[in-house]
């Protein structure tokens, strides 16, 4: 018999219900537990849940020879489709890897940050001044318009507009709380079922038929742009389309599809919660928000910058774990892991590790600028770890700390309640839970010109 970690011995059906707010379940477990202990949830493998960075090290050791990632979610997000970075392993998997890496990363982006702070100035000006309002969705909007512009490279409005609308659609259907609790083999059968396609009440039905809105506009689209042959196109989609692999191969049409849908659930919600975060704990923080304001104003490094936004990342985890199924036994904390099993690093709890993280709920960013910078570094997981290390990580965090400094040159934020939000669970991701409701002032100190119309470095306007 292996000697297998401790546990919850509840039903799953409970354990799963404990998921609707899963930071306070699990750290629970890892009270009672320890570093390493096991749950099982409906329609998942039995999981071993690991809360510290060296554990964690130790499950990415089997990428590529021992475990997989895409065959744990590919049932959980069929939307994303069977070629999708998230979904996909193997040969496959490296394939596209090797082929949208170049896209997302170096030169690619140099043209980017310009285009992104116009996009966000653009949307500021349109932010009530003196009325509350919800940042969630206003940065929610500022992500979606540079997924537009920068992803899939569309100028034209009316194709916008369709496309936003489609878009923010599959969003909120698929972020629902009881898809996410659905159990596995149900929702497989809702999603292909006929008859549960006619009942509109269903979370399944609303993310298909949303998901089939999306692609009638995504591939009409790429077909757009194939007929356009611009080999000069800098967006993510004129580059998947121009790229070429070792063989020599192009990406198909819905393989492009997958990736494109893939960059907006990872780009989209994920970019735009951990925006949201950041100004829900600057709002909170004053000796933060001044020292960062005054580094803004004064132009300098963006040291403390991204040191601010690695803390707000650390501090409210968007993503709160991601795993691997094992293919192979792993001994792992001292317990024997059978294969079949799910090995999941919990980047909540990892964050929260005393050890690293003295005094773990302080919201304290020079955490990653003093001497223990490194091993704050080496245990910060908000993107995952080793070969599935997240592609577009480097474009999040420059999109991230873009966005922050528009909003602080610009607008002067105070929370309508100086309580912490709470985190909530929307789909896989966890937001505050009322939105990072806050008041927004002209700067006074602001004297950054609005454009009248956001310039595309992807696709100038012609001259007059």
């Amino acid at each position: 018999m292996p000697h297998l970690p401790p546990g919850s011995r509840q039903p799953a059906f409970l354990q799963t219900l404990q998921m609707r707010d899963p930071v306070r379940y699990v750290e629970s477990l890892r009270r009672r537990h320890g570093p390493v202990f096991r749950m099982k949830l409906l329609g998942f493998p039995p999981q071993v849940v690991v809360s510290t960075a060296e554990l964690a090290a130790e499950i990415y050791r089997t990428d590529g020879d021992g475990s997989r990632a895409g065959a744990l979610r590919a049932g959980y997000v069929p939307w994303l489709g069977k070629y999708s970075l998230f979904t996909n392993d193997g040969e496959p998997w490296w394939r596209h890897r090797k082929l949208l890496s170049p896209t997302l990363h170096g030169r690619s982006l140099a043209s980017y940050p310009d285009l992104i702070a116009e996009i966000a100035a653009e949307d500021i000006r349109k932010w009530p001044l003196g009325t509350p309002f919800a940042l969630q969705e206003r940065m929610q909007a500022i992500t979606l318009e540079v997924t537009l512009r920068l992803v899939f490279g569309v100028r034209d409005v009316n194709r916008q507009a369709r496309l936003r609308s489609s878009l923010l659609a599959l969003s909120k259907a698929s972020g629902s709380a009881s898809l996410f609790l659905m159990p596995a083999r149900l929702r497989a059968w809702a999603e292909k079922s006929p008859l549960a396609m006619r009942l509109p009440f269903l979370p399944t039905t609303r993310t298909m038929k949303a998901s089939a809105a999306v692609d009638h506009v995504v591939f009409g689209e790429i077909a757009r742009r194939r007929d356009e042959e611009d080999r000069e196109a800098t967006d993510v989609l004129g580059r998947l389309l121009q790229a070429r692999d070792e063989q020599g191969r192009s990406m198909s049409d819905v393989e492009i599809r997958d990736e494109l849908i893939t960059l907006l659930e990872a780009g989209l919600e994920t970019t735009a919660t951990g925006l949201s975060w950041a100004f829900e704990r600057l709002m909170r923080s004053p000796e933060v928000l001044g020292r960062l304001r005054e580094e803004c104003e004064r132009g300098e490094d963006e040291r403390y910058l991204e040191a601010v936004v690695k803390e707000v990342l650390r501090l409210r985890t968007v993503i709160y774990g991601s795993g691997r199924l094992l293919d192979k036994p792993l001994r792992l904390g001292g317990y024997d892991i059978p294969a079949g099993w799910a090995a999941i690093p919990m980047f909540s709890l990892i964050h929260q590790d005393s050890e690293v993280y003295p005094e773990p709920q302080e919201f304290r960013p020079e955490r990653f600028l003093d001497e223990s910078a490194k091993a704050a570094q080496k245990s910060f997981l908000p993107f995952g770890g080793g070969r599935r290390y997240c592609v577009g990580a480097q474009l999040a965090m420059m999109e991230m700390k873009v966005i922050i400094r528009e909003v602080l040159q610009r607008v002067e934020l105070t929370p309508t309640d100086p309580a912490p939000e709470a985190q909530r669970m929307w789909h896989a991701t966890l937001i505050p839970g009322k939105h990072a409701v806050a008041v927004a002032r002209q700067h006074p100190l602001s004297r950054k010109p609005l454009p009248e119309e956001p310039r595309c470095p992807v696709h100038p306007a012609p001259s007059e």
